[in-house]
């Protein structure tokens, strides 16, 4: 789905030799935006973010509105330049190969980019078009995709006839036709229901595996990157966490409890004093990270019967992650 009308027709260069096992290399990127009449200042959208994707991985971008995901997807799927940094993708240079990385990846946007008076199929045939492919080869090409996202049965189908799920396949159809080594997904979930959402996540592993395609996607949702094997997570542009959602939430180091008060501050001091706990105040609730919370519970009750109004216990979150990196909680980070 990448938006060819900027970029020209795509053409394989088949002289250079294109490492896919190289995965993808990320240093140093930095960007702001300029500024404008609204805004007096620039805007720094990503600051000095470092980090790989190894190939044949299901890589998450997650973090809330403003974190820079957005803007790092845009400079992934070579539709903007960076301010500063370098990124390589199977061992080509973004900035100096870009055309030639432009037949390597397939690009689904947060929104739709099919069109709906359109049928499946023509919209697949005019995609193809874009990347050269024409004749038996383009029909062949069509039906495989057809098949591969389920959706055979609708070829001659309206896209406006289609449900959202079914409008999803027909993108991620379109994206895979040229036979991408990667897939970059910006919000794939987006106006999918949550049965949909979950059949969507475990198709991209089912390319993964069968295909061995690399397959990126941004997100805001925390259970779609759970789902993942990897991610980063980023917030106000920077880099606050890198790893598998095991290990992530594996470093917290215990449970999470979550008290309430008239007065949290002052209960969280003394807290503090008392047990000598790792905990904040987070929007008005204490957040204390602490191992085997349900034998911690019955000591905090005891200490401070009456300046506690409810307690909870829950395991660590990715939410908790991110709180446990930036002080706030996820859905705080600036729009």
């Amino acid at each position: 789905m990448l938006h060819l009308e900027t970029a020209g027709r795509i053409t394989p260069n088949s002289h250079h030799t294109v490492r896919m096992d190289s995965g993808i290399s990320i240093e140093g990127l930095t960007h702001s935006y300029p500024t404008t009449r609204q805004r007096t200042t620039a805007r720094i959208a990503l600051s000095n973010v470092s980090f790989q994707i190894q190939s044949g991985e299901i890589f998450c971008l997650l973090g809330p509105n403003g974190s820079g995901k957005s803007t790092l997807f845009r400079i992934l799927s070579t539709l903007l330049t960076p301010s500063e940094g370098s990124v390589r993708i199977f061992d080509l240079d973004l900035f100096q190969e870009r055309q030639l990385i432009r037949h390597h990846i397939g690009v689904v946007f947060q929104h739709p980019s099919v069109d709906k008076k359109l049928t499946v199929r023509e919209n697949l045939f005019h995609q193809g078009h874009l990347y050269n492919l024409r004749g038996s080869v383009l029909k062949r090409r069509i039906d495989e995709m057809l098949m591969k996202v389920g959706i055979q049965d609708r070829a001659y189908d309206l896209v406006e006839t289609l449900s959202g799920g079914m409008r999803r396949r027909v993108e991620l159809a379109k994206a895979l036709l040229h036979k991408p080594r990667l897939l970059i997904l910006d919000e794939p979930s987006t106006g999918l229901d949550p049965g949909a959402r979950r059949e969507f996540i475990e198709y991209l592993h089912s390319l993964r595996d069968t295909d061995r395609v690399t397959v990126l996607l941004t997100t805001h949702i925390l259970d779609e990157a759970e789902k993942c094997d990897r991610l980063a997570i980023l917030d106000q542009g920077s880099l606050v966490a890198l790893g598998t959602p095991h290990d992530l939430k594996h470093e917290i180091g215990g449970d999470i409890i979550s008290v309430s008060s008239q007065e949290p501050s002052k209960l969280a001091e003394v807290i503090r004093t008392r047990f000598r706990s790792n905990l904040r105040v987070v929007d008005g609730m204490i957040r204390i990270e602490q191992t085997k919370g349900h034998e911690f519970i019955p000591q905090l009750i005891r200490e401070f019967p009456g300046q506690i109004e409810s307690v909870t216990l829950s395991k660590p979150t990715l939410e908790d992650v991110f709180i446990h990196r930036t002080g706030h909680k996820f859905q705080s980070g600036k729009s």
